[in-house]
């Protein structure tokens, strides 16, 4: 089976989001449940498409998953500085997993940033359980990079994210 990276479509911004938000909820990766504000973030494909690249990978006419690929800083950058781009919110139905989709993802974002002029690195953060997604970053090379990471809510002590780079 062939997996395709392409720019997600308007029409499939509600599939993608829901893909998204199983994603985090069924792997327990929001504190809250699903009360966690950040679904309706994961679930607004619309707002990162207005604002960065939506990349889905679809098999056979399916979306298997998708990622927000930002080119650098802005509105949808975490941790992005100039000369940096950034991957947010990667997600991979179950039904899609271990068939490769997440890595073409990744890999999709990397040749995005070598493409684009001043881009030295690839960034992103992601949580300590997310051990697979962590094992494919270390396997394209990515790095991790203690002294970035950071807590989106800093009132709540035990939410820190680890962040990753790779030079380009």
């Amino acid at each position: 089976m062939d997996i395709v990276i392409r720019p997600v479509e308007p029409g499939e911004y509600e599939e993608l989001g829901e893909i998204t938000a199983q994603a985090y909820l069924l792997d327990g990766l929001l504190d809250f449940g699903g009360s966690d504000p950040y679904l309706g973030e994961l679930r607004n494909v619309g707002k990162r498409a207005a604002a960065a690249e939506v990349l889905v990978a679809a098999a056979n006419g399916v979306v298997l998953g998708g990622v927000t690929f930002v080119p650098g800083p802005g509105p949808m950058a975490d941790i992005a500085e100039p000369g940096e781009a950034e991957i947010r919110m990667l997600a991979v139905a179950r039904a899609g997993r271990g068939r490769g989709a997440g890595e073409a993802l990744v890999r999709a974002c990397v040749d995005r940033a070598r493409a684009l002029e001043g881009c030295g690195r690839v960034v992103l953060s992601t949580q300590r359980t997310m051990r697979a997604a962590h094992r494919v970053y270390e396997r394209l090379g990515f790095t991790r990079t203690p002294e970035r990471d950071w807590n989106p809510l800093p009132e709540l002590d035990d939410i820190t994210l680890l962040t990753y780079e790779l030079t380009l």
